[in-house]
């Protein structure tokens, strides 16, 4: 589960384009911060993707990433021209390949190719008729479903739907919210060109009646199951009440809103939640949120949380031009450290007292504040030097609560102590009592 949206510079404050997303996954998965510069390869030469190997370009561009630590593509990232691009699981009528490209792979793919939207939307349905989409997404269970695209660069952006190898693709006007469904209708400005007839064939839209993509593709079921009209619509709500007026600070505030209105959101787990707290039998957690800013006038500005729940991180500035940007290579085994040591801090706020999230929450609410100041210094390195001070002092706190039962009713205890299980069992020199081992 995922959300994306854009705002596009009519409707932002100062006319830059404002993309923002949340990577909803598997609770234990870690989600990576990940840099790649730029690399020549030779002719004829092949590319191993998560799945299947592929023909690789003779060139790619420098892309920094949000990507699950086990896979080759990535949920969101921008490259080094401004293309940002973010994926979302959709559920359709077509069935899902046993192998192929994950919609991760098609993500960096196009980063790593293209320079500009409508380019990435030719390349990914370009990738979808030579090698198809499939494979298992999930982490620790299997997980399968087609993707949706949220494609922008610094004057546009684009929605690209698809169902298995058919595809449907829109150009966004001035805001937009895409999250587990299939959004794009009768209105569309590119589509495969057996679209309509494929639907026909398969008996799911008739002959001379107006064509509707969204009816005619998708999985009821599933669709309804993953929340995803209700996060949708607090999304379009939020931008629309704001509309002409939309900041990053915007966004933050999409990117953590709830379903629930409970006081103590850590706890409120919900498939309808932007901010998704897992412990039901189905749905995710975000595990990483993503936004950036935009501007032909201006240098590329971007934050990210790097750390699960994004109602209880700090988002951190990333600065693309400059060459000490706190990603990391992806052979760096501090990418995984990073997000462990910042999901130790999640699984105990979940046993600690509530006005111990009270502080928690007032504190991390001041260190952002902060930071935003010291954007308009350039100040990147002290910012996250700041960020990671809360961490190790949150660290320290809360380490005394490890041994207390987590909160909630049986089954969210349940499922996340067998979640804690895991992770602990699979990270185990990470989770030790000895915060010098973690920071």
């Amino acid at each position: 589960m995922c959300d994306t949206v854009v705002a596009l510079g009519n409707t932002t404050k100062d006319g830059s384009i404002l993309f923002a997303k949340n990577s909803d996954r598997q609770p234990n998965e870690p989600l990576l911060l990940i840099h790649e510069p730029k690399k020549t390869y030779p002719k004829h030469s092949t590319l191993r993707c998560t799945y299947i190997e592929i023909d690789q370009v003779e060139e790619t561009h420098e892309i920094y990433m949000v990507k699950p630590s086990w896979m080759w593509g990535c949920e969101m990232g921008t490259n080094e021209h401004g293309l940002t691009i973010g994926n979302e699981a959709v559920f359709t009528k077509e069935k899902v390949n046993k192998v192929g490209l994950l919609g991760m792979d098609l993500v960096r793919l196009a980063l790593e190719r293209c320079t500009e939207s409508e380019e990435a939307i030719h390349c990914i349905t370009e990738l979808l008729a030579k090698y198809g989409q499939g494979g298992n997404c999930g982490y620790e269970k299997p997980f399968t479903y087609h993707n949706s695209f949220l494609i922008c660069d610094k004057t546009s952006a684009w929605i690209l739907e698809t169902a298995g190898n058919y595809w449907a693709a829109e150009k966004v006007k001035d805001i937009r919210a895409i999250s587990n469904r299939l959004t794009i209708g009768e209105n569309y400005d590119l589509a495969h060109p057996e679209l309509i007839s494929h639907a026909i064939e398969k008996g799911w839209h008739k002959k001379g009646e107006p064509f509707h993509f969204a009816k005619s593709y998708s999985d009821f079921l599933y669709t309804k199951l993953s929340g995803s009209f209700e996060r949708a619509s607090c999304a379009e709500n939020i931008l629309q009440t704001k509309k002409g007026e939309i900041t990053a600070d915007t966004m933050k505030e999409v990117l953590r809103s709830h379903h629930s209105e409970e006081s103590i959101h850590i706890h409120a787990f919900s498939v309808k939640s932007i901010c998704m707290h897992a412990g039901f039998i189905y749905g995710d957690q975000t595990t990483g949120s993503y936004i950036i800013s935009l501007n032909e006038n201006s240098p590329m500005v971007g934050w990210v949380t790097g750390s699960s729940a994004t109602c209880i991180s700090i988002f951190k500035p990333i600065l693309f031009t400059e060459n000490t940007n706190p990603f990391f290579r992806e052979d760096d085994p501090s990418a995984l450290h990073f997000w462990l040591i910042r999901e130790k801090i999640h699984r105990l706020l979940m046993k600690a007292p509530e006005d111990i999230i009270t502080n928690y929450n007032e504190e991390r609410k001041e260190i952002e504040a902060s930071i935003n100041d010291l954007i308009h210094k350039n100040a990147i390195q002290t910012a996250w030097g700041l960020e990671r001070g809360f961490v190790e002092k949150y660290l320290q706190l809360l380490e005394p609560y490890d041994n207390n039962p987590i909160k909630g009713n049986i089954y969210y205890k349940y499922y996340w102590n067998n979640q804690n299980k895991r992770l602990y069992n699979k990270h185990e020199k990470f989770f030790v009592n000895k915060t010098d081992v973690l920071v």
